[in-house]
C-alpha cells in the first residue's frame, strides 16, 4: 500500500474519525464516547486527520477497498435495490453503536463507493417514532426518521457526510411548522425548524 501504515488504526480509529464528524453538533455524546474508547480528542483528531490523508494517497486503496483495508472483511454483504439496479452494501459492525451497523454501497460490480453511514443491524429493532419527543441525538437513522414521518423530504446537506430530512411531526397540530432533522453518517444529531 505504498508505505501507508494502517496498523494501529483499525476499527477504533475509524470510529474516532466519525466521532471527529459528530463532534460539531454533539460534543457531549462525543466526549462520552470518546472515554468509552479510552481516547482523547487530540487522538480523534489524529485519526480524522490520517482518514483524510489516506483519501489523497496514492498508494492507498480506493473504493470499498479502503473500507477493508482499515476494517477487515465485512459482517455480511447484502444487496440494495437503488432505483432499477441492484448494489452491494458491505456492513461492519460498530463497538460505540452495538445495533447499528457502518454500511458502505457499491456500484454494481464492486469498486467505487455510491454512500457511506450507519443503519440499523440486520435483525435489530429500531426505536418506535411516533412523534418529535422520540428523536432524540443518536437514538435512530435517516432510514427510520423517513419512515416514520412519511412524507420526509430529503434537503442538502452540509458537508458530504451529512444528511437533512424534513418532515412533519403527526402529533402537531395541523398546519404546525414543518421540522427539519440532521444527521451525520446516517445517525441522528438534532432536530430544528425547517428554514
Amino acid at each position: 500500500m505504498g508505505g501507508v501504515a494502517i496498523d494501529d488504526f483499525g476499527p477504533r480509529g475509524f470510529q474516532l474519525v466519525l466521532l471527529r464528524r459528530m463532534a460539531d453538533h454533539r460534543p457531549e455524546l462525543v466526549e462520552e464516547a470518546l472515554r468509552t474508547l479510552g481516547a482523547s480528542r487530540t487522538e480523534m483528531r489524529e485519526a480524522n486527520r490520517r482518514w483524510q490523508a489516506w483519501g489523497h494517497a496514492r498508494g492507498f486503496p480506493r473504493g470499498e477497498r479502503r473500507y477493508r483495508a482499515v476494517l477487515g472483511p465485512p459482517e455480511a454483504v447484502l444487496r440494495r435495490t437503488v432505483g432499477d439496479v441492484t448494489c452491494p452494501a458491505l456492513l461492519w459492525p460498530v463497538p460505540l453503536w452495538p445495533t447499528l451497523r457502518f454500511e458502505v454501497l457499491c456500484a454494481p460490480g464492486g469498486g467505487a463507493v455510491w454512500n457511506e453511514w450507519l443503519v440499523r443491524a440486520p435483525g435489530e429493532q429500531g426505536p418506535r417514532l411516533s412523534g418529535l419527543a422520540d428523536l432524540t441525538p443518536w437514538s435512530c437513522t435517516v432510514d427510520e426518521v423517513a419512515r416514520a414521518f412519511p412524507p420526509a423530504r430529503p434537503l442538502e446537506g452540509d458537508a458530504p457526510t451529512r444528511w437533512r430530512l424534513e418532515f412533519t411531526d403527526p402529533q402537531a397540530p395541523p398546519g404546525a411548522a414543518r421540522r427539519s432533522a440532521g444527521f451525520t453518517y446516517g445517525l441522528l444529531q438534532y432536530v430544528d425548524a425547517a428554514a
